[in-house]
């Protein structure tokens, strides 16, 4: 059962009242805002053609704001309000304080050279997310990889001319703060036998990122598996995967899929089910959680 107008407002003054506002960036604000305003017009029955010739706008823009892709100008939210028959006057200012909220930028804007805009939205959801599920394939998860570690990494990508990649580890470092928070989300990460054998660095560096490996999985909120080579094939031997669960309970998971050059956010119901299936089928075919230190014990003395 969806909530009711009254749960959904409470919802959003919690948020707007929120003192962590620059740590998690303006992603969950636009989320929240978005399917806001769509339900409004969904109700009213008015197509996104119509909400955008009203705020001098197209589909397609209506469409970015609905799903939480783009900032919001507090006039734009003003108008489509009015639009949609909003006259409370409290539902309204809580409206607008969560637009003023959508374009406060987090904590890594500073490293606005280095970050592109496709990964803004992902280090707002990470940085905001309830849950964060992965299943990695070559790479340890870069919130559980040591600095040397995630330096050789980064050094492999298209631009990785070094005062470049020594901004891009301080941003990675810095992302892995969000585990020793008062209230840090649950981890919980499947990485393949592959990542762990794959020498990225030299022996030392790599003893070092198992050592951490082994010490993380010891923390109540972090969960490893590992997917051994004994498992044969499963269903993501395509790629990386990482499912992040927003907070507040009224926003979808977000899938997300790192490329080369950019990340995909499946946004179907259908897709998003697709993924979440695919993570349930990881954990029961993996190594269970039990099981995985003295995995990577046996992995660490194979160096």
């Amino acid at each position: 059962m969806g909530a009711t107008r009254q749960e959904e407002a409470i919802g959003e003054r919690d948020l707007v009242r929120s003192p962590n506002q620059q740590r998690t960036g303006p992603t969950v604000p636009r989320m929240i805002l978005g399917a806001r305003l769509r339900r409004l017009r969904e109700e009213r029955g008015i197509t996104g053609l119509e909400a955008g010739r009203r705020i001098r706008a197209s589909h397609s823009k209506i469409s970015r704001l609905e799903m939480g892709r783009t900032g919001f100008k507090p006039r734009d939210v003003e108008d489509l309000l009015t639009l949609y028959g909003v006259t409370d006057e409290a539902e309204r200012a809580t409206l607008l304080a969560l637009a003023r909220q959508s374009n406060v930028p987090g904590w890594w804007h500073v490293y606005h050279d280095v970050v592109p805009s496709w990964l803004n939205v992902y280090l707002g959801l990470e940085q905001a997310a309830m849950v964060i599920r992965a299943y990695e394939l070559q790479f340890i998860p870069g919130l559980l990889q040591t600095e040397g570690y995630a330096r050789a990494v980064l050094r492999l990508g298209p631009d990785a001319e070094e005062e470049r990649t020594e901004r891009r580890l301080q941003l990675r470092m810095e992302r892995r703060r969000l585990l020793e928070r008062g209230r840090p989300p649950h981890l919980w990460v499947v990485i393949d036998e592959a990542a762990l054998r794959r020498p990225m660095c030299g022996v030392a560096l790599m003893r070092a990122q198992l050592e951490h490996l082994i010490e993380s999985a010891r923390l109540p909120h972090v969960t490893i598996q590992v997917m051994p080579f004994s498992a044969g094939g499963h269903p993501a031997v395509g790629g990386p995967v990482t499912v992040l669960r927003p907070p507040g309970g009224e926003l979808p998971d977000v899938v997300y899929l790192e490329q080369l050059t950019g990340g995909v956010y499946p946004d179907k119901p259908a897709d998003i089910e697709l993924y979440r299936h695919m993570m349930n089928r990881l954990v029961v075919e993996a190594e269970p959680p039990t099981a995985t230190e003295a995995f990577l014990v046996r992995v660490l003395r194979e160096l």
